[in-house]
């Protein structure tokens, strides 16, 4: 496929990734909630040592569960992330340093911006630790598409061998 086309669709995807973040960013902090709540819920339904538990006990482990629920939601966008932009970064003939290097530094970026836009929205507010996790999500993307690659190198040299 012509290294254009991969680019574009990888922009757009990166994109809608970009525009996806903005949009859970732009959420109030109840309807955040909201939406984390419901996950949660969803998650733990069927788990009956926290459905035996009475109520008082049963929301403070709610709310416990919730927090890591939303972690994991940055940690998991941000590998995302890391992924597109690495895959971008792997079109272009520059060194695999400066695409490592271009990934995670865009990554961080939007990251920060991401932070600094949640302060401004109602009952929301700017993490250096989300920072942190989103960084290690687009770190652990940008390790995916290196291995990824590695083994598609390796593939392609043993079947060039044998002809």
């Amino acid at each position: 496929m012509n290294k254009n086309i991969i680019r574009a669709i990888l922009i757009i995807l990166l994109i809608a990734t970009f525009v996806r973040i903005f949009a859970f960013s732009s959420q109030d902090g109840e309807k955040s909630s909201s939406v984390s709540r419901k996950v949660t819920t969803a998650v733990t339904q069927n788990v009956k040592k926290i459905q035996d538990m009475d109520s008082k006990e049963r929301e403070l482990t709610l709310n416990k569960i919730e927090h890591v629920i939303r972690k994991i939601a940055h940690f998991s966008i941000y590998t995302l992330v890391g992924i597109l932009m690495m895959a971008l970064m792997s079109t272009y003939d520059i060194s695999k340093n400066k695409q490592i290097l271009v990934s995670i530094l865009v990554g961080i970026i939007y990251a920060t911006s991401d932070e600094i836009h949640q302060y401004f929205i109602p009952g929301r507010s700017a993490m250096v630790t989300d920072v942190l996790i989103d960084t290690a999500g687009v770190c652990l993307g940008v390790l995916i598409v290196l291995i990824v690659l590695q083994i598609y190198i390796k593939i392609r040299k043993k079947t060039t061998k044998k002809y």
